[in-house]
């Protein structure tokens, strides 16, 4: 029952960072949105900042699972970086209350060293899975300037996302950054194969301004 629980107080918490737009919550109001009475969430967690860590080590784990799954389901270094790209985007953490959590963090750890830490674990781990793919098919300068500039365009995505009057949404936002992979490799080294098979055709082109 215990992780039932946990688990649902950071389900809870998310909704609620959602909601809010900020980690300006109470634990009362987790708790709520939980289920619960705040003294079981203080029981579980202690406080509302050891639950918002939990939170945030949460999203991180489910990633990296998520991860690992799918480049083990990738064939080829170019199927390897779709892979990643496509995760980054995945449906739970492209969700707007996971968005919203994820920028209350971001904001959070310019005050927060624990709260920056786990960010920066983030960043180079989409930095090393990406690179990792890259080296295998271009040179290390090139694959790192590339690896940088595709993080980038992810964590760009996710802020472009939260504007919710105007959303591009999960397959264009695949799109865009398969699209500057494949530009910036055919620059690179024009000789390699783009687009793992099968990929083009699933590619939903961006939205375009009228």
């Amino acid at each position: 029952m215990e992780p039932v629980r946990r688990k649902a107080l950071v389900d809870a918490a998310l909704r609620v960072i959602g909601d809010h737009g900020s980690l300006g919550v109470t634990m009362s109001d987790i708790a709520r949105q939980a289920g619960v009475s705040p003294a079981l969430a203080h029981h579980y967690f202690g406080s509302k900042e050891q639950l918002l860590i939990e939170t945030i080590r949460s999203l991180l784990r489910q990633l990296r699972r998520d991860t690992v799954a799918a480049l083990k389901a990738a064939r080829t270094p170019r199927e390897r970086l779709s892979a990643v790209i496509r995760v980054s985007f995945h449906a739970d953490q492209f969700a707007p209350d996971t968005i919203a959590a994820w920028l209350a963090f971001y904001a959070e750890a310019q005050r927060s060293e624990e709260t920056r830490r786990f960010l920066v674990v983030y960043a180079r781990r989409l930095r090393s899975n990406l690179l990792a793919d890259l080296k295998a098919l271009l040179p290390a300068d090139a694959a790192e300037r590339i690896a940088e500039g595709a993080a980038a365009m992810i964590d760009g995505l996710y802020i472009r996302q939260s504007l919710k009057s105007a959303p591009i949404g999960i397959e264009a936002s695949i799109a865009l950054t398969e699209d500057y992979l494949n530009a910036l490799l055919a620059a690179t080294s024009p000789s390699r194969p783009l687009d793992p098979p099968g990929e083009r055709e699933n590619h939903i082109a961006p939205p375009r301004d009228k």
